[in-house]
């Protein structure tokens, strides 16, 4: 027969595990991330600073210079990333859309910055017929990745 305690002590731990069960539901999972396709990219130089950047960073900074191509109908996915960025985009024109489901299009010749955070998702996608071709210079905290995948916000 169980005392009061022993029910008590069981009821305390059912209430933990349904706690638990119901924390895992709100984290975001990688099967709602969004996928990129059609994209590839070569680290062209790497460096890390010697003391942090002014740029939200404690500590070092690593700044990374990559080439990115992203074929006819690709796309980059839903991501943000961890530092601040520039881009130079040298063939095609990208179409970026935003958190906010604004969009916008940058073509070769023009640059763009994108901030950093998990707020500002973005997807970038190439709907033209020629290779977008961009240069990017990454400032992240030292170690970081240079993107984290993130869900569609919900734009159309």
């Amino acid at each position: 027969m169980d005392t009061s305690r022993q029910r008590s002590r069981r009821i305390r731990r059912a209430s933990a595990v349904a706690g638990c069960v119901a924390a895992l539901g709100l984290l975001p999972s990688a099967a709602l991330a969004t996928p990129g396709s059609g994209v590839t990219a070569t680290v062209l130089a790497k460096g890390t600073t010697a003391e942090g950047l002014k740029i939200k960073t404690k500590g070092r900074t690593d700044v990374v210079v990559r080439t990115i191509t992203i074929a006819p109908g690709g796309e980059t996915g839903w991501h943000y990333h961890q530092g601040p960025l520039i881009a130079v985009v040298q063939a095609g024109t990208l179409t970026r859309t935003l958190a906010d489901c604004s969009v916008e299009r940058s073509s070769a010749g023009q640059s763009f910055v994108e901030p950093d955070g998990a707020r500002k998702v973005h997807n970038g996608r190439n709907l033209g017929t020629v290779p977008v071709v961009l240069y990017v210079t990454y400032l992240v905290p030292e170690g970081a990745a240079l993107s984290v995948d993130a869900a569609d916000p919900g734009c159309p």
